[in-house]
C-alpha cells in the first residue's frame, strides 16, 4: 500500500454517499432525506469539498441514515480522531482485506471475515443464489470497465489488517475479477488505535 496523500473527513463523508446514493439498499434512505429537505441531489453527485455549508449538511445526512457523529448504528462505538488518507493498494493488499463485524459478511466469509474466502464460496456454489448473482452483477461490471467510488476501509494503524467501512460488495466483487483491476487501486483508508473498539461491537 501506498500512501497518496492526507484528504480531510468531508471528503470522506462525501465519498461514502456518493457511493451508497447508487446502491439499491439505501439509495432511496437518502434520496428522500435529500427531497424532505428540499436539497439537490447534486451536493452528492457533485460535492464541492470546500464549501463549509455542504460539508455540513452530508455529515448530518451520514448521520441521520448510517448514525455518523450519533454513536449508532455503523457508526457505534467509531473513534473521534481518524486521520484519513486517500492510497493505493495493491492486489496483495486487496487479498488481506476483512469484512467489518457483521452478523451478514461474517456469514458470507464462513466465519473468517477476509473478503477472500467469502469470493471462495461464491466460486464453490456455498452461498445463496440471490447473493451470489448480486456479487457476480458487480463483478462482471468491473470486469466491463465500470468505475465505482473508492472503498473507504480502516485500521488501527499502518501495521494493522484493513477492515472494510463501506464498499463490502464492490470489494467482494473486485476480488472476484482480480484479474481485470489495475494494479494498483485508489482507495481510502482511515487510522486510529480506537478502531478495535468499533471494530469489537
Amino acid at each position: 500500500m501506498r500512501v497518496i496523500e492526507r484528504i480531510t473527513e468531508a471528503e470522506m463523508v462525501a465519498t461514502f454517499l456518493r457511493a451508497e446514493i447508487t446502491s439499491s439498499r439505501f439509495s432511496k434512505d437518502i434520496l428522500r432525506i435529500l427531497e424532505r429537505d428540499g436539497i439537490d441531489r447534486k451536493v452528492i453527485d457533485n460535492p464541492d469539498i470546500n464549501e463549509t455549508d455542504e460539508n455540513q449538511y452530508r455529515a448530518a445526512l451520514l448521520g441521520e441514515f448510517r448514525g455518523y457523529k450519533r454513536n449508532e448504528e455503523l457508526f457505534e462505538d467509531f473513534p473521534n480522531d481518524v486521520k484519513w488518507y486517500r492510497v493505493l493498494l495493491d492486489r496483495s493488499d486487496l487479498l488481506k482485506i476483512r469484512y467489518m463485524n457483521y452478523s451478514y459478511w461474517i456469514d458470507l466469509s464462513g466465519g473468517s471475515r477476509l473478503v477472500t474466502d467469502a469470493v471462495k464460496r461464491v466460486v464453490a456454489g456455498e452461498i445463496g443464489k440471490a447473493t451470489a448473482d448480486w456479487i457476480r452483477a458487480t463483478a462482471d461490471a468491473v470486469k466491463k470497465g465500470v468505475s465505482f467510488p473508492e472503498l473507504i476501509l480502516v485500521s488501527r494503524n499502518r501495521r494493522s489488517g484493513l477492515i472494510v467501512l463501506e464498499g463490502h460488495l464492490r470489494a467482494t466483487a473486485y476480488l472476484l475479477s482480480l484479474d481485470y483491476l489495475p494494479p494498483d487501486l485508489s482507495a481510502i483508508v482511515g487510522y486510529s488505535e480506537g478502531i478495535n473498539v468499533w471494530d469489537e461491537n
